[in-house]
């Protein structure tokens, strides 16, 4: 009897064994299973980084070079990060056409994974602003208060070049501030952070994060909101509405002249 006793199994043992392999299985991947998707990303990088470094030669090193060194026609890339690729090739700024006093914007030739190629292999170059996330730019949920301090910050930081509507205006030595309508939030976002040729830069310690998607929202509101007062002459201000006044005032006082000299023609005979 006790030899039967003896080698008798408890009956929870069964359940306490499958419960220690679990936690040995479970315990192990977790160690390897970070390891392994760790690697996979770093070779995921790597491959990315090598096709961005294959379409940079092709494309952009006749200007700043073999290594993204610069040259006396364009400036050195080392550094700049992969927000200011994804905005000077995502608008199309980039491949040049000409050299000239300004990119403009213009179609874009690149892909989106190629753009994001591009724009890792010059971060691999150097430290630099990142591409920002959507919940960084994306004014979508801003409250009405939001955007009114957007406003505040619109007019004190960018007024003078975009003009109160940003409709762009015109600077010195043939350059100009683009208009901001139909700008996608991403690339605003990525022109407050790099400042792009004679745009001052605005980094998060100038502009918080919080106020760049407020300024953002209410650059959105006011290049969608309909124009109430009628035509706008493009929202330029005074110089647009006082031309239109004197050519509407000289048209009309060419036909009061007309009509005088056309009566008074007709009273002498």
């Amino acid at each position: 009897m006790r030899l039967l006793s003896a080698g008798r199994r408890h009956r929870f043992a069964g359940v306490v064994v499958t419960l220690f392999a679990l936690v040995v299985l479970g315990g192990t991947y977790a160690v390897i299973a970070p390891q392994q998707r760790a690697a996979a990303d770093a070779a995921a990088q790597a491959t990315q980084i090598e096709e961005g470094r294959k379409l940079f030669a092709v494309s952009c090193t006749s200007c700043h070079g073999l290594n993204a060194e610069g040259s006396k026609e364009a400036p050195s890339l080392i550094g700049v990060g992969a927000a200011a690729v994804d905005f000077q090739v995502g608008t199309g700024r980039m491949p040049a056409q000409q050299p000239g006093p300004q990119m403009p914007r213009k179609k874009v030739i690149f892909t989106d994974e190629e753009i994001a190629a591009i724009a890792a292999y010059v971060a691999s170059l150097g430290p630099g602003p990142s591409v920002p996330a959507p919940e960084q730019y994306d004014p979508e949920g801003l409250s009405d208060a939001d955007i009114a301090e957007g406003g505040e910050l619109f007019r004190t930081n960018c007024t003078a070049c975009h003009n109160v509507a940003g409709k762009g205006g015109a600077l010195p030595w043939g350059k100009y501030a683009p208009k901001l309508g139909g700008v996608d939030p991403r690339h605003m976002y990525e022109a407050m952070l790099t400042g792009p040729q004679q745009m001052p830069v605005f980094s998060d310690e100038v502009m918080t994060p919080e106020e760049k998607k407020k300024l953002i929202g209410y650059v959105e509101e006011i290049t969608t909101a309909p124009s109430q007062g009628g035509f706008d002459l493009g929202s330029l201000g005074p110089v647009t509405e006082g031309l239109a006044t004197w050519l509407i005032g000289l048209a009309v006082l060419v036909l009061v002249a007309v009509w005088i000299a056309a009566r008074g023609a007709r009273v002498k005979k």
